[in-house]
């Protein structure tokens, strides 16, 4: 189990750099990454969430039965055609808000072994994908908000980790 990464810390605004090395500790991170995301109950980890400075995700959507690995990827092409639908995030967890983002994405990936794939995705994958891939490049879903509703969901957040500390503490 791998210790998610929360908001504010700075590896979640860092580009992360490509994977170089398709071996046994990448193998070892990407399923340490699942173990994490299944416990956590989500859809997507990347690695900066865990601390790995590198351009890898995960995405696991069990009731329509995936489970993958997206190394070095690349989103080719985005719709036209965009849709708004309540996120959250791991690194902020428990505060949720709407997000429009293209319907459907083309990505261009590696998987663990260093295969290069393609996948057209809709839907909830589309969004998972783009959510995921956003972290590779230091953003975080507040950051696709405008300033007002980006400030409510980090005082709410701040205000969730007061209450938290007050009861541990």
């Amino acid at each position: 189990m791998l210790d998610i990464c929360k908001l504010g810390d700075e590896i979640l605004k860092t580009k992360c750099s490509e994977v170089e090395k398709f071996d046994d500790s990448l193998k070892i991170l990407c399923n340490a990454m699942f173990e994490t995301l299944d416990n956590a109950d989500g859809v997507g980890l990347a690695g900066p969430q865990v601390g790995a400075d590198k351009r890898l995700f995960i995405v696991s959507i069990p009731d329509k039965n995936i489970r993958m690995t997206f190394v070095n990827p690349q989103i080719t092409e985005t719709s036209v055609e965009t849709g708004s639908y309540e996120e959250g995030c791991l690194s902020i967890p428990g505060l949720y808000h709407k997000v429009t983002r293209p319907l459907r994405v083309k990505i261009t990936a590696k998987d663990v072994n260093g295969k290069i794939f393609n996948v057209n995705a809709e839907g909830l994958l589309a969004r998972v994908i783009q959510h995921e891939y956003d972290h590779l490049d230091g953003k975080l879903f507040i950051d696709r908000l405008d300033e007002k509703d980006r400030n409510t969901v980090i005082n709410k957040y701040n205000r969730k980790l007061l209450k938290r500390r007050k009861r541990n503490g």
